[in-house]
Formats: structure tokens, sequence, C-alpha cells
């Protein structure tokens, strides 16, 4: 890591390497496991949909060797039953956060997180933080009224979303970015607010639409910052992945 960043550095007691999960989207297990093994200063990774169903289960157990915490972000929408059932699997598996769709309502989240909960007691691990997708930071204002036809907001609608999480009693939520300051007054500390979207300077968008720079969010009230194409499509990843840690420590 590029001496100028600090080891002891903290936000809140927090090291910038602790808050940024980078997510390991359009890899494979072997490209996944070589690019993690390259940053030592690397905590989180998150695991969605592609790598889980192009690797199975047993990624997970391939990361948490190499010292890593997991986000299991696949962003399980189902009725109460199944959610629960998901999210008991998913505990089994020894990660640290789960997410949900904040849209399945409150019953099926307070069920997914008592299973998850127990789940992971009786397999030994901490219990994981189950957290809620609100609205996509693919969602622009526009597209999310005129497509979707829904009355509300999209700020409006991730403020309910978000709600929904608080009252469920689940550790947190997803939102992006431009959302992070009006939550963060309703919502302290330590329910946490991750946030996907983070677009470090030069970074090209591609399919985001509310975004903002890693500094510019942590500022803002997240907890922890998604970052993925910025750094695992840059020429040199390790440089990018400690670049935004550096960001992180001039605040």
């Amino acid at each position: 890591m590029d001496s100028r960043i600090r080891s002891n550095f903290s936000l809140s007691g927090v090291r910038p390497s602790e808050r940024i999960i980078l997510a390991l989207d359009g890899m494979d297990r072997k490209e996944a496991l070589a690019l993690t093994s390259q940053l030592p200063n690397l905590r989180w990774v998150k695991v969605g949909s592609e790598l889980f169903v192009n690797s199975g289960p047993e990624i997970l157990v391939d990361l948490r060797k190499q010292g890593l915490k997991i986000f299991l972000d696949l962003k399980f929408h189902d009725i109460p039953a199944t959610m629960a059932g998901a999210c008991r699997k998913a505990a089994n598996l020894g990660v640290e956060l789960i997410s949900v769709h904040a849209c399945a309502g409150v019953k099926a989240l307070k069920e997914a997180s008592h299973a998850a909960r127990d789940s992971a007691a009786k397999a030994g691990f901490p219990a994981p933080k189950l957290i809620a997708v609100t609205v996509l930071t693919s969602w622009n204002s526009k597209r999310f009224s005129e497509e979707l036809e829904i009355k509300q907001s999209l700020k409006e609608r991730v403020e309910l979303f978000a709600g929904l999480a608080f009252k469920a009693g689940l550790g947190g939520c997803v939102c992006s970015p431009l959302e992070l300051a009006d939550l963060r007054k309703q919502y302290p500390e330590p329910f946490e607010l991750v946030t996907p979207g983070i677009r470090p300077k030069g970074s090209k968008l591609v399919d985001q639409s509310r975004v903002m720079r890693p500094s510019d969010a942590l500022k803002a009230g997240a907890s922890r910052l998604v970052i993925g194409r910025p750094i695992t499509t840059s020429i040199n990843p390790i440089d990018a992945f400690n670049n935004c840690c550096l960001e992180l420590e001039m605040i």
C-alpha cells in the first residue's frame, strides 16, 4: 500500500481498508482469488449473483481462507418462509453481510433476520447483518417514475424502504450515495448505510446513475463503500485500490 496511507488512520475508529467492499462481479473463481491475493490490505469482498452462480458456495470458503469478510449480495426477495430459508442457509456459510430486498415487507425481513441469527449461532459463527436493498443505483428519477408508474419520488421510495428495514430490526440498508445524508440524519449508527454507485475521479459511470466519489460518500454518512469495476477492471487494480484508500485517508 502507498506509504502515505497511515495504518492507524480511522474515521470513527475504522481504517479506510475496512470501509471498502471490493465487488468481485464479472469474475470466475480463479480470477477472483488471483485478484484478492494481490491485495494484502483488502478486508471486505462482495460476492454477487454472477460469481456465486459461477463458482457456488465454495468460493465463500476460499475467500474466508484468505481472511476476508464477505458481503453475500444475492438480494433475496420472496415470501417470508422462502426468504427465511435462504438466509438460514447463507448464515450457515459464515458470511458477515447478507442483502435482502426491503420490498419483501417487514414480516419477511424479520423472519429472515431471525433465521440468519439462529443458523449462525448453531454453526458457531457470529450473527450476520442483514441489509435491505432500497432502490438500485441503476435507476434515475425520471425512468423510475415513467417505467414503474410509481407516484412516489425515488427519494421517497428509498426512505420508505429504509424505514421498513429499520422497523424490522435489520442491520442497515443499501442505498445510493445521493440518499446518504438524509438517511443518516434519520438513522444514526450502528444502522449501516452500505453504498454502491461509488466512482473515484475519472471512472466511467457504465450502468450506474446515482453516483458519488468515495470521500464524498463517506462524509455524507456511508458505513461502507461497495467499489467494483473502478478497481477490478483497472490496468493496475492494486494501485486503484490503494488510491481509493488514500482518498479516504485525506478526509
